[in-house]
Parts: C-alpha cells; sequence; structure tokens
C-alpha cells in the first residue's frame, strides 16, 4: 500500500466510523450496498458475479476504484450459487441455470404444505435445534440427499469445503480494498432475528402466518430455542477493533407483515438482547430495515444511544430522523427505482434532502434505499456520488486519526438461556465423554480439541441457514 493510499484508508475509516458514532466527520460518507451493479460497471453477467466469487470480488474492486467510495461489502451478492448448487439448495434459483443469466438470484418460497419445516415439527426444533438442522432441514432443502448416499455424501463434502474457502476469501479480498483502493470494508459478520429465520427458512411466510394465529405458543418457544444459537454466531463474527458494525437483514418482522402485537411478544423480545449483548462488547449493529418499519422506531429507541446505525429503505426519513436521529445514525434513502429509472436531477435532489434532514449535524451516511442490483443506472449511482461529495461537506479537512472508539460506559450483556446443548456445539464434549472408558492423558487437550473441531460443524449449518 502506498502512503498516499494509507492515508487515505486512515481517512475513510475515520469519516466512516465517526458518522457511525452519530457524530460529524469531514464530510457524509458514501457506502453503497452494490450487488449485482458491480457487474453492470465491471462488465460482467449477473451469472458471473453470482456463481463465480472471484469474478464478484474483482467487480468490487472495479467499482471501488471507479468511484471512490468510502466504505463498501467485499462481495454483497453473498449468496454464491456455486455452493447453493454444489449443496443442491432447493429454495435458490441460480442465474444462467434457473433462470437467464442476466437475472439475479432469486428465492423460491415454499408452499404452505409443503414447507422446510412442517408445523409437527415445532418440538423437534425447539428440544435441539442444531440436530433438527442434521436431521430434518437439510435431507429437506438439499435435492443432493434424495439422490442416494453417494450423492448425498459428495453434497456435504463439496459445499463444507466450498463455504471453508469462501469465507476464507473474504480475508484478501478486504486486504485488496484497502491496499489498492484506500476503501474501507462496510460490515462484519452475519444476524438475524430469529422470527424471521423462520419465515425465510423454515415455514415461509404463509406458513408463519397461519402459525402466529393458531399456534403462537408454539412459534414463541421457536424463537426462545434460536435466539442463543442465532446470538452466538452474531458474537462470533464481531469486529475485533470494534470499528464495523455486524449487520442484520431485516425482512418480515414488521407491520403489516405481522402485528404490532406479535412484533412486541415475539419479534423483539428474541432479537433486543442479542443487539445488547453485540453493543456490550463495543460493537454496533446496522438494523438494515428492509421495508418500511416506521411502526416500531419507538422500539428500537429503546436501545441504548449508539448502539445501532439505522437503514432508511421504504421509511419517511423524516421521521426517522425525529424519532432517531438524537441517538443513532441513519444510512440509506435514495430508491432503488429511482436509482433505476429516475433522472441525475431527481437523484440529487433527493440526495439533498437527505443530507438536509438527516445529517445536518452528522451522523448520516449516503446509500441506496436497498441493495443495488443489477437495474441501477450507472450514471444515477455516480450522481448520488458526485453530489454527496460536493454538497455533504462538514469540514474542508479530513482526518487520519485513529476512528472514534465506543463509548466505555456500556450496559452489561443481558444472559439468555441455553439449550439442550450449549450454542457452539453440535455433540457436546459431556456427552462424548460418556463414549470413552477412561482418558489417560490430558483430559483437557482432548476437551479443547474435540470442541474446537465440534464448532466447525456447528458453524457449517447454521451459516447454510443464515448466509445461504
Amino acid at each position: 500500500m502506498s502512503i498516499d493510499t494509507r492515508q487515505l484508508y486512515a481517512q475513510r475509516l475515520n469519516r466512516y466510523v465517526t458518522a457511525m458514532r452519530n457524530a460529524k466527520p469531514d464530510r457524509v460518507p458514501l457506502r453503497p450496498f452494490a450487488a449485482e451493479f458491480t457487474a453492470n460497471v465491471s462488465g460482467h453477467t449477473a451469472q458471473q458475479v453470482t456463481h463465480d466469487y472471484n469474478q464478484a470480488f474483482e467487480s468490487v474492486i472495479t467499482c471501488c476504484k471507479t468511484f471512490d467510495w468510502d466504505a463498501a461489502v467485499p462481495n454483497m451478492v453473498y449468496v454464491w450459487t456455486g455452493l447453493a448448487q454444489a449443496a443442491g439448495l432447493r429454495y435458490y434459483a441460480i442465474p444462467g441455470i434457473d433462470v437467464g443469466p442476466d437475472v439475479g438470484f432469486q428465492y423460491r418460497e415454499p408452499e404452505q404444505d409443503t414447507a422446510w419445516m412442517r408445523r409437527e415439527e415445532y418440538d423437534e426444533l425447539i428440544d435441539d435445534p442444531v440436530a433438527f438442522l442434521y436431521n430434518t432441514w437439510l435431507p429437506r432443502v438439499s435435492a443432493e440427499f434424495d439422490a442416494g448416499p453417494y450423492r448425498r455424501n459428495l453434497a456435504l463434502v463439496k459445499s463444507t469445503w466450498a463455504m471453508a474457502n469462501y469465507f476464507n476469501a473474504f480475508v484478501p479480498q478486504i486486504q485488496r480494498m484497502q491496499d489498492e483502493c484506500g476503501t474501507v470494508s462496510a460490515i462484519s459478520g452475519m444476524l438475524k432475528a430469529p422470527l424471521d429465520v423462520l419465515a425465510d427458512k423454515f415455514r415461509g411466510y404463509l406458513g408463519l402466518a397461519f402459525d402466529l394465529k393458531e399456534i403462537p405458543d408454539k412459534v414463541e418457544k421457536a424463537c426462545h430455542a434460536l435466539m442463543p444459537h442465532l446470538g452466538f454466531i452474531a458474537l462470533s463474527g464481531l469486529d475485533p477493533a470494534r470499528n464495523i458494525p455486524i449487520p442484520i437483514w431485516m425482512h418480515r418482522g414488521c407491520v403489516p407483515f405481522i402485528s404490532h402485537e406479535h412484533f412486541k411478544s415475539l419479534y423483539w423480545p428474541t432479537l433486543k438482547p442479542i443487539v445488547e449483548a453485540i453493543w456490550a462488547q463495543g460493537n454496533q449493529t446496522l438494523f438494515y430495515a428492509e421495508g418500511k418499519w416506521d411502526a416500531h422506531l419507538d422500539a428500537f429507541n429503546e436501545l441504548p444511544a449508539g448502539s445501532i446505525v439505522y437503514h432508511i429503505d421504504r421509511g419517511d426519513p423524516a421521521l426517522c430522523a425525529q424519532k432517531l436521529g438524537a441517538k443513532f445514525s441513519l444510512s440509506g434513502g435514495v430508491p432503488n427505482a429511482m436509482l433505476a429509472f429516475g433522472t441525475p436531477e431527481q437523484v440529487k435532489a433527493q440526495c439533498k434532502f437527505l443530507i438536509d434532514t438527516c445529517g445536518q449535524n452528522g451522523g448520516f451516511i449516503m446509500d441506496a434505499s436497498a441493495i443495488m442490483q443489477n437495474d441501477a443506472s450507472v450514471e444515477n449511482v455516480k450522481a448520488m456520488t458526485d453530489f454527496t461529495r460536493q454538497y455533504g461537506v462538514y469540514s474542508s479537512q479530513p482526518s487520519d486519526a485513529p476512528p472514534p472508539p465506543p463509548p466505555a460506559d456500556r450496559p452489561p450483556a443481558p444472559a439468555w438461556p441455553s439449550g439442550k446443548v450449549p450454542a457452539g456445539a453440535c455433540l457436546a464434549w459431556e456427552q462424548k465423554l460418556k463414549e470413552i472408558p477412561s482418558i489417560p492423558g490430558d483430559p483437557l487437550l482432548c476437551k479443547t480439541v474435540w470442541e474446537n473441531v465440534d464448532a466447525l460443524a456447528y458453524f457449517y449449518i447454521w451459516h447454510l441457514v443464515l448466509s445461504f
């Protein structure tokens, strides 16, 4: 990395983190969440950047160099369909195979009667979520399991190694962004709410909607059973430097997908403790509020000041600024339809409105309302970028000082219940120990290695649920 690039990276890190701490940097940072849009810029198809993550990485580097954004996701086309195909996942339509090569990957919502988890299986999930995932869910979502033991075993081995290779490839990609572009990696880790996981990957939205009406007690128990595992995965992926937030992709937990009552009794009580535990570590959570969450802004305001960054999709920016702006940083707000079909003048006017409304005193990050796919116009994204860089200026002196740390005075992490098998384990050492007659050597060494290796299988299955 050259000295100039090193200094540029330091300035951008300071700018990004200062804004997320709800303070005033030298200017409004730019952090577009660009997915298949990167293919437009680099001259690739949606199939290429979705099915070949190396092409996706290169496209991100091209975008970073082209637009000089402050922060970007190393690969916002996060669902690598090469792994989805290796695992035989039924719930994805893959570009170039199931849909056209210029169409982004599609999620296949299951029919109510053939959901990935049946209604009568709630008790199995509640009793031991990890065992349920391996024994019932994975054989159902993977077409390879129906092709006989050889294909099943191949799918397990291939997708496990593929996941390891993919995740390990992010390390040099993040370093390339820093060294070649001076660009900050925008997020770290993965979090989803228990109720969203039930809707997305287990029951489907229709199944969950009927369950909420007919068996809400089972849904509540399932959310509480999932919470320690989703919390464990989230805490394991936090940025150790405490600069970069962990995102939560918020899908179907808002009105009108669910009622106010179900939000208050199910969604929020099983998500809020995870966010508080993340903040207790000094890490922020990026609330990527897909859709319209205005009905729940008062609930989010219950969280400690600075603990989240709230991303505006279809919500009212003025209302978000009024309700949350004093405590939390805001981001987003440029409609994706405008970026796709509007004019550069309309984009600039929206950026001015957002900066004037949400960023007068800092604490605002410019971005599209939702993840940018390949319908976004390069001209309009350039207009968003250039206008923000020119208009959103607070000071002419960028700082390359270390970014501000989180406040030292933070509430302690809340406690949550643990299940029959503790979070982080598939087969607990205590259970395995019953199968071993005696250990003449060092039992602690045996326990440590067992738990470390066992955790690999734990992370595999939960990242299959959360990331793919």
